[in-house]
């Protein structure tokens, strides 16, 4: 808050009361001043993290399983395999494996398709507005982080209302860190993914025209 405070007050003596040079060294203070803020808000983050309980950070990558990975034929041409994540989001996982053993995916289109952000899909009604027949989920939120190729679970306002829509992530964003479920990651087919059509809805959109898993689940 001081930071923010200083800022505007060099900012507004620069532009009202100095000549440009005494303008362009205030700017220059208050640019320092704001980097310094970020590093500082950055420091906490990560020492935050350091301290979290050792059972709250999810490891960053797990080893193979076929049976985790779920494979998207979009009607791009292209193929998407996604590295799902039971050991941090069991609860989502399953039900992505429940309705893509149904076929529910078959046929859905990406509605929402940001450029430099994410690509939306999942929903049966094709506008953002719908899900599956199962009830909704309750958050699974954790440390992995948005960055480029996470997929995680779209939802409404209330956080416990993922259904069956997902997104992959175009581009990092980590403000969406700890209030979507991630529930993996692209580990092939990024490309095709980027070349997923954009729009809010796209005039064009891309389907996923069949989604399976790589392999069954061993018998239990």
């Amino acid at each position: 808050m001081f930071v923010r405070m200083a800022l505007a007050a060099l900012m507004a003596f620069g532009a009202v009361g100095s000549t440009g040079t005494a303008y362009a060294q205030n700017k220059a203070q208050a640019e320092e001043m704001e980097k310094a803020e970020r590093s500082a808000k950055a420091a906490r983050q990560a020492e935050e993290l350091r301290k979290a309980p050792k059972a709250a950070l999810p490891p960053a990558s797990v080893p193979l399983d076929p049976a985790n990975v779920w494979v998207l034929q979009l009607s791009n041409g292209g193929t998407v395999r996604i590295q799902l994540r039971p050991d941090v989001a069991p609860n989502h996982v399953a039900r992505i494996k429940e309705l893509t053993n149904r076929g529910f995916y078959n046929g859905l289109i990406f509605h929402r398709v940001i450029d430099g952000f994410m690509a939306q899909g999942g929903d049966p009604k094709g506008d953002g507005t719908g899900g599956s027949d199962l009830p909704d989920l309750n958050a699974e939120f954790s440390y992995l982080p948005h960055v480029r190729g996470v997929v995680s679970m779209a939802r409404a306002q209330d956080e416990n209302s993922a259904n069956s829509q997902f997104f992959i992530m175009l581009y990092p964003r980590m403000q969406l860190d700890h209030k979507y479920t991630v529930v993996g990651r692209v580990i092939d087919g990024m490309a095709a993914a980027d070349a997923i059509a954009k729009g809010e809805p796209p005039e064009n959109p891309t389907k996923i025209v069949s989604a399976r898993m790589e392999a069954a689940a061993p018998a239990s």
